[in-house]
């Protein structure tokens, strides 16, 4: 039996020229590289250069995955960008990056669940892709969070940074069961009771300004590796697997203790795990298809693959995707 299954066909990425380790901000801040490494285990973060938008780094991001995938924008009847941060207040971000591609067909359209947007973003292409009406999406991860940081608060300050990654989806169809490619299952969750703990304090219809990002760090951590392992325990029930089959773990890279947690609590071994935190810092939606195309580029990830995606972000939003590769 077969089926019809998004198969990522395609993984690329984009950072910043511009580089900020821990001792630069040491300056700027009350802190130490030896305090930020210890809590989160960041050394360095990439920050957009002034002028360089979401866009221009989703842009860039989707011109490798498309020559990784083989194909040319032509070939990509949907776009998906999951953000926060956003160009404009509208038109959605994801148009900029269709029309600087030449893509004048199709759907394009932004996605935000702050740091679980590029799960969902997965999950919603999958959708589009399973029920035959689209063929090839294209799926985004781009952030400038430096753009909303308080860069007095040492709290947050020292956590994020910007970047963009992506993958080429397109429907294929595949044997049936866990052997075949692509997307096998996907779990998404949200509960609004939990916006105080990591939110930012402005917007167009509340404040008329941007913001600031404010997070309560504790409250999150003490949230995180319950609902994490939550979701990852779905997608096991789903599919019948369980962590001893993960070829890869690739978690949205927040902070290292809430990744080796994660991992501890759901018995995967440390090699399995995809870790990039230390010099990406926490880029949000863009974290994951980071982590992916460094692994695909060093050869960790492989065609056959059994790779676990989760994330969770401010709302809180949570989810997980598994997939084939």
């Amino acid at each position: 039996m077969v089926t019809l299954r998004s198969v990522v066909i395609g993984v690329g990425s984009y950072l910043p020229e511009r580089i900020l380790t821990n001792d630069e901000l040491s300056r700027r801040v009350d802190t130490s590289d030896e305090w930020i490494v210890q809590r989160t285990g960041i050394r360095q973060r990439h920050i957009a250069a002034e002028g360089e938008t979401t866009s221009d780094l989703g842009l860039k991001a989707a011109e490798a995955a498309l020559a990784a995938a083989g194909i040319t924008a032509a070939d990509i009847d949907l776009i998906l960008l999951a953000t926060s941060t956003p160009d404009r207040t509208f038109p959605a971000s994801a148009t900029a990056i269709q029309a600087r591609l030449g893509i004048t067909h199709g759907a394009a359209f932004d996605l935000q669940a702050v740091c679980s947007g590029f799960v969902f973003a997965i999950a919603t292409a999958d959708k589009f892709l399973r029920s035959g009406s689209h063929k090839r999406a294209l799926v985004i991860g781009a952030e400038t969070f430096s753009r909303i940081l308080d860069w007095e608060d040492r709290g947050t300050c020292v956590l994020f940074g910007d970047g963009a990654g992506a993958v080429v989806l397109e429907a294929q169809e595949q044997p049936a069961g866990i052997h075949g490619r692509g997307v096998l299952t996907t779990h998404l969750r949200s509960d609004g009771r939990h916006t105080p703990k990591l939110y930012v304090d402005g917007g167009p219809s509340l404040t008329g300004t941007v913001g600031h990002l404010r997070m309560e760090g504790r409250e999150v951590f003490k949230h995180a590796v319950g609902m994490i392992t939550d979701v990852m325990n779905d997608a096991y029930a789903a599919t019948g697997t369980s962590s001893a089959d993960l070829d890869w773990f690739v978690p949205h890279q927040a902070n290292k203790r809430i990744i080796d947690a994660s991992a501890e609590k759901l018995k995967i071994a440390p090699e399995k795990v995809v870790m990039t935190v230390d010099r990406h810092g926490n880029t949000s939606a863009a974290s994951i298809p980071l982590a992916l195309d460094t692994a695909v580029k060093d050869g960790r990830i492989r065609p056959g693959h059994l790779v676990m995606l989760e994330a969770m972000g401010g709302g809180f939003t949570w989810g997980s995707a598994l997939i084939r590769w």
